[in-house]
């Protein structure tokens, strides 16, 4: 009965605890909410903390290396790709059939023109020319007996002994033994000329390549082969091509005077030779809407060799007094070539993106036409984290870095900015080389080399520990 009793409050009480326990964790999860949204908030708050002071004090000025636009004289060249030509080329080939008894030259020998290259058997056409020779007596003979019968006639003609039919008839006949003799001689000449074809001399100065026929073949005049291809390579030619729309310039500047063109080798790393215009071909190909241009070189060091691939550049003309800036200096964007150009000093200097107008970029340099000044500062290496506006830390090329005190590596680099005028110490990043003077934090970076050492400045991607 007691025990009925005890069931009977304890299930009339355990509704009224669980409400009690509900309403518990959802005090406790209350808690948990708000206070996660006030951790949120502060951290909010710190973060708008933070970008205030940022603005109010910008970022790190970013390191660059800069250079000024300078004004000198500038070559114009016209650059197009050409093959070297030898100035003659000629297949020797032998006009008389025979056997090659001698060959007269070796290969790669520089020969002179009339050189012997090669002997035939002369025999035979020696034989030929000895019987015409004899044919040649044996008519003269009968035209010295023809000549004293005429005479005879002429007497007897005289005397009214012979008719005029006679004397007319003596006379066509030494007519015709003289034109035997004449005949005769022209076939002497003939096999004369035969007789020196048998020696083949070379019909140009040049240089001969690889003989062709050896010494005892069997050779025709009609033969497909020569015995040896001679090039002349002193002088010799380029052939290259160049836009059809430089044609009026450049016949333009031939009015004044034959402009030069350099033939530099395949991987522009120097100039071979020079030379000067030579022609100009007679029409345009309208397949590649170019001109066919040739150019004529001494060679007198043989640096240029038929076949060839060269760099061919027409000089133009000289710009007087044209701005040139290194061609790293030229970045080139949507709207056309620009350059950074810097201004102010100090901590007030900044980086303005510039439209420019590049004539032309040769080599490592950049004649411009509009858009900087001589004397105009502007940013040769770095440009990859400037924007228009950006502070910048400046450092000449070639080493020129800031004294700065700071301690950190440079970007990363193997060697840091040192405590003194650019004194290079082993750094603690790793990655490239850094020239002395480079300013940054003792994390790694990949900072930009030879810019003034701040103390406590860092370049992009370094962490900053002051001392």
């Amino acid at each position: 009965m007691q025990k009925d009793n005890f069931d009977a409050r304890r299930s009339s009480g355990g509704p009224k605890a669980s409400l009690w326990s509900q309403m518990v964790i959802g005090l406790v999860l209350m808690a948990l909410i708000g206070g996660a949204i006030y951790l949120w908030q502060k951290q909010q708050a710190a973060a708008a903390d933070k970008l205030k002071a940022a603005g109010r004090t910008g970022f790190p000025p970013v390191p660059v290396i800069v250079g000024k636009v300078m004004q000198r004289d500038v070559p114009i060249y016209l650059d197009g790709i050409g093959t070297v030509q030898a100035f003659n080329t000629v297949t020797v080939h032998v006009r008389v059939d025979g056997q090659i008894q001698k060959v007269a030259f070796v290969e790669g020998q520089d020969v002179k023109q009339g050189d012997v290259l090669a002997l035939i058997d002369p025999a035979p056409f020696k034989a030929q020319l000895d019987q015409n020779k004899a044919k040649k007596l044996q008519d003269e003979a009968m035209l010295a007996t023809a000549r004293l019968d005429l005479k005879r006639e002429e007497q007897l003609y005289a005397a009214k002994i012979d008719s005029q039919q006679l004397y007319d008839t003596q006379l066509n006949l030494v007519h015709q033994m003289e034109a035997t003799v004449h005949a005769d001689q022209a076939a002497i000449d003939s096999a004369q000329v035969q007789l020196d074809y048998t020696t083949v001399t070379a019909p140009i100065d040049g240089r001969t390549g690889m003989r062709q026929v050896d010494t005892g073949n069997i050779v025709h005049a009609t033969d497909a082969t020569g015995l040896v291809v001679i090039a002349q390579l002193k002088p010799i030619s380029v052939v290259f091509t160049l836009p059809a729309q430089n044609l009026g310039v450049i016949q333009q500047e031939m009015l004044n005077e034959v402009p030069k063109v350099l033939a530099i080798d395949a991987d522009n790393a120097g100039t071979l030779a020079e030379g000067k215009l030579a022609v100009i071909d007679n029409q345009i190909d309208t397949t590649t809407a170019t001109i066919k241009i040739k150019a004529t070189f001494a060679n007198e060091k043989l640096q240029l060799w038929p076949g060839q691939f060269v760099n061919s550049r027409l000089l133009l003309k000289t710009r007087k007094g044209g701005l040139v800036v290194p061609a790293t200096v030229v970045q080139r964007g949507p709207d056309g070539s620009y350059a950074f150009v810097v201004t102010g000093e100090g901590e007030d200097a900044k980086v303005k993106i510039t439209p420019i107008k590049v004539a032309q970029i040769s080599g490592n340099e950049a004649l411009i036409d509009a858009g900087l000044a001589a004397g105009d500062v502007v940013v040769v290496d770095g440009q990859y984290k400037l924007q228009n506006g950006s502070k910048v830390r400046p450092a000449v090329a070639g080493g020129d870095a800031g004294a700065g005190g700071g301690r950190g590596t440079g970007g990363g680099g193997t060697n840091s900015g040192g405590r003194g005028a650019g004194e290079a110490k082993e750094g603690r990043g790793a990655g490239a080389n850094a020239p002395a003077g480079a300013g940054g934090g003792h994390g790694p970076g990949n900072g930009r080399a030879g810019t003034e050492g701040t103390r406590g400045a860092k370049p992009a991607g370094g962490t900053d520990k002051q001392p």
